[in-house]
């Protein structure tokens, strides 16, 4: 039992559960300090520091680090290739941004809009292909080895944020000057990599992360709340009895970690005191207009709340691109496009990014922000110069492309360039070091200084230097023009994941297997691929059939056993998980008999998933993935479902979205010989679908 007369006590055999009973943190009835207690349960003392920081540039006062992570592609991002083989360049162009002589991928026309602000850089390297060591050096700005950087260690080199926690805590949020939203990086097997903590500085030093996804109706911090019917004066009373508890205790608090635990006891109290820290995790306060201008999905919100978090005081906000549902397990999770790039790129990545990080930067301007906030848009790598077999490009550490704006960055200019592939630096390359120090420097904090660790061993804070290019220069002259951007090629994301479900727009019926990147209904055959007598897929107002007879022939209607007819898209984003196709669906023909002796009686109707066999994406071409048969009745309809998880279940291994999923409806002659539909009995009969859904 722990005595408060015990004078002979250690504070190293002071244990946190007894702190908590003499009337310390539990006491409070809090539930913040529990959330970093979890997080700072081994406390270090805090490291003593050698020199004085640095007052060189300093004219950031905070920083946004936007980290896309996966690695996003140079090639469709801030380093087009337009005169580069197809293999190379890939099936988009770039576009002029409001800049002169400066052009980026059409992916990005709301971005290009902001040229003037950015500072580009082509060059930038890492020289590996690993998610987790790439990412360390970028995140610390100190190469990882040898071997992985897979696992956390004590001894890792710590995260730049935690120095910028150390060094330059924030004026008005001691306990929030680094913060990291929405959720932590994670590789596909929920392996969390080192290069994203204090490492060797200590847990005190820790970025305080707040997983949740802020898009999310109920989106709350719990430990920024008082417990109950707890008053602030409470609060108040109790901190002040926490410290009289201290006072008889000059020997203990000598003890590094009951110092450092003391520290953290004082930022839980200023995280619950201070309603700016409470305020500002509450995006209600937002109108609606802003919060739909900067995306109402996880990386959209997670912006507008790095936004709200900067101009209630914290110094630095790290916003990772969070996982999709789905995301864990496939072979292009994130911004790691192994198969499918340009997909996934038009349709989830860049509609995302492209108006979020619009909506940032008029937001910060309009704020009066973006002078003193540095904005810092990259990932852990780029991705390989050649796209793969699944219409994919793969890890590349070789030479990527970064992006800064805002405070102390000279916009309108590019720095670097790459190889006329985007393969490897044409001019001398930029590291994480390099990175780092930037950011360091436009911090106010001298990144050629050094710190002591815990056993007073020098270190130096970065041993990159700043890129000075990318620093305000009055020698650059920039020449405005309008951007060619156009943002009906990349629309706002859209969650949707089939077009057209229920066959009421203007989207015509697409030829199986298109030369081009047509979105929609895939159909075969059609009057406009199948000449002769046979079935027949057509598209009314709201609804679809499939079907004999559809059209007038002055031939027989002669079908063979195995003629069939399908009607398919690709899913939009296709993820791993739980999938559920449903359609409404009934039967027509020419009479009821006709329905049910003729059509049903020869034929089989089936749902089906599949995957495309290759990227030319012919739906007659597939591997289904689950199927099941259906029988419709004449006249009325009814609903028909496939029910199915697509994923893997083993931990660690991947589900193959390859080439892209999909969805078909098809209908095949089953039965042997030759039916033959005389023309004189102007027979006909049909599948009528009158709705698709896909969830």
């Amino acid at each position: 039992m722990f005595s408060l007369h015990d004078q002979c006590l250690r504070a190293n055999q002071l244990e946190r559960r007894e702190w908590l009973r003499v009337g310390g943190l539990s006491a409070l009835g809090l539930t913040l300090p529990q959330l970093l207690q979890a997080k700072h349960s081994t406390a270090a003392p805090s490291p003593r520091l050698s020199g004085e920081l640095g007052s060189t540039f300093g004219q950031a006062k905070n920083v946004i680090f936007l980290w896309l992570q996966g690695g996003p592609p140079q090639h469709e991002t801030f380093d087009p290739k337009p005169d580069a083989p197809a293999e190379i360049r890939g099936p988009f162009k770039p576009i002029s941004t409001n800049v002169v002589g400066i052009q980026i991928s059409e992916l990005l026309p709301r971005t290009s809009c902001y040229a003037d602000k950015m500072a580009i850089v082509r060059s930038l390297v890492t020289r590996d292909e690993n998610h987790d060591v790439s990412g360390y050096w970028l995140l610390t700005g100190y190469p990882y080895g040898p071997g992985t950087a897979r696992q956390i260690k004590p001894g890792d080199w710590p995260y730049f944020g935690s120095v910028v926690k150390m060094l330059k805590p924030s004026e008005k949020l001691p306990a929030l000057t680094s913060v990291w939203i929405p959720d932590m990086m994670r590789l596909n097997d929920n392996v969390t990599p080192a290069g994203q903590t204090s490492g060797f500085l200590g847990k005190l030093w820790e970025p305080e992360r707040f997983v949740g996804d802020p898009a999310a109706p109920n989106y709350d911090i719990e430990g920024l709340r008082l417990i109950g019917d707890v008053t602030k004066i409470q609060v108040d009373r109790r901190r002040d009895l926490l410290r009289q508890l201290e006072t008889g205790f000059d020997a203990l608090a000598r003890n590094d970690q009951v110092g450092a635990w003391d520290r953290l006891s004082q930022q839980a109290f200023e995280l619950l005191t201070s309603g700016g820290a409470r305020a500002a995790f509450d995006l209600r306060q937002e109108s609606d207009k802003t919060r739909d201008r900067y995306g109402r999905y996880t990386w959209g919100q997670s912006v507008l709340l790095a936004r709200r978090l900067i101009e209630a005081g914290v110094r630095l906000v790290h916003v990772n691109w969070a996982r999709d549902p789905g995301d864990n397990a496939v072979d292009n999770p994130l911004w790691d496009t192994h198969a499918l790039n340009a997909d996934r790129l038009q349709d989830n990545l860049c509609p995302q990014f492209d108006v979020t990080f619009s909506a940032l930067m008029d937001d910060l301007s309009d704020r009066g922000l973006l002078d003193e906030t540095l904005v810092v848009v990259i990932g852990e790598f780029g991705r390989t110069p050649k796209i793969n077999a699944n219409g994919g490009r793969d890890h590349w550490g070789h030479v990527f492309s970064f992006a800064m704006a805002g405070a102390g960055i000279q916009g309108g200019q590019v720095i670097g360039a790459s190889d006329k592939n985007g393969a490897y630096p044409a001019t001398t390359p930029f590291t994480g070091g390099d990175l780092t120090a930037t950011i360091f420097h436009l911090l106010g904090i001298d990144p050629s200084g050094v710190f002591h660790d815990k056993l007073n061993r020098p270190h130096p804070i970065t041993k990159g230097e700043p890129i000075a290019a990318m620093l305000t220069n009055a020698s650059v002259k920039i020449e405005l023009r309008p951007s060619e951007g156009d943002m009906t090629f990349v629309p706002p994301f859209d969650t949707r994941l089939l077009f057209d479900p229920e066959f009421d727009t203007k989207l015509s019926l697409i030829a199986p297997a298109p030369p081009v990147r047509d979105k929609g209904w895939r159909a075969f055959p059609t009057l406009t691929t199948q000449a002769a007598t046979g079935l027949i897929v057509q598209k009314d107002h709201k609804c679809l059939r499939m079907g004999f007879g559809l059209h007038e022939s002055p031939l027989d209607t002669v079908l063979e056993q195995g003629t069939s007819a399908l009607l398919a898209q690709e899913i939009r984003n296709a993820r791993g998980g739980q999938y559920t196709l449903t359609i409404l669906a009934g039967g027509d023909a020419s009479t009821a008999d006709v329905f049910d002796s003729v059509f049903v009686a020869n034929f089989t109707f089936r749902l089906a998933l599949f995957r495309f066999n290759d990227i030319r994406k012919d739906p007659r071409a597939v591997t289904e993935l689950a199927s099941t048969e259906f029988v419709p009745n004449f006249g009325k309809p009814e609903l028909f479902t496939l029910d199915r998880f697509l994923g893997s279940t083993t931990p660690g291994s991947n589900f193959a979205i390859g080439s892209g999923l999909g969805i078909r409806v098809v209908i095949e002659k089953k039965t042997p010989g030759q039916l033959v539909l005389s023309q004189d009995l102007r027979a006909s009969a049909a599948l009528r679908i009158e709705s698709v859904c896909l969830s």
